[in-house]
């Protein structure tokens, strides 16, 4: 008897939660992506996290890529800095042309920083590739590109 019992009690949950699954787009209303499924939630919270979820959406269309990091070849504060920056892109495109090559300017310095890679790891691979020519190099944190899609053919 109680077998029976709680094969049907399994059999009753297993039904339920079955029957309850809903396939949940995307609501494109406005102009950031929002899972819809957060709008039919009954859950009593707090009017601050929605405001906070909104300005994190908002934050993250603004930033134009992603968090990253990529490998820093120079940096200078000097007269001609900007020449020096161009000539050191110039010079590591001739060595390296598989590696995108960003040169930034941070009042008061030129950096000129190498690589678009999610994870800390990659970049590591990249410097110890050229740590003897560029002895100065180092790892950063920086906003990447979005890495590119592959087509399927």
């Amino acid at each position: 008897m109680m077998r029976i019992l709680i094969l049907f009690l399994a059999v009753f949950f297993v039904a339920q939660f079955a029957c309850a699954q809903e396939v949940v787009g995307l609501d494109a209303a406005h102009d950031s992506v929002r899972v819809a499924i957060l709008d039919q939630l009954q859950v009593e919270r707090d009017p601050v996290l929605d405001k906070m979820l909104g300005w994190h959406i908002e934050k993250n269309h603004e930033k134009e890529g992603m968090d990253g990091f990529r490998v820093e070849i120079f940096f200078s504060s000097k007269m001609d800095a900007k020449e020096q920056a161009l000539k050191t892109k110039v010079d590591f495109l001739s060595e390296y042309p598989d590696y995108p090559v960003h040169i930034k300017f941070v009042a008061p310095n030129f950096r000129v920083r190498v690589g678009d890679f999610r994870t800390k790891n990659e970049a590591w691979k990249l410097y110890r590739k050229i740590q003897k020519e560029y002895p100065t190099a180092f790892v950063v944190p920086d906003v990447i590109n979005f890495p590119l899609l592959k087509q399927n053919l």
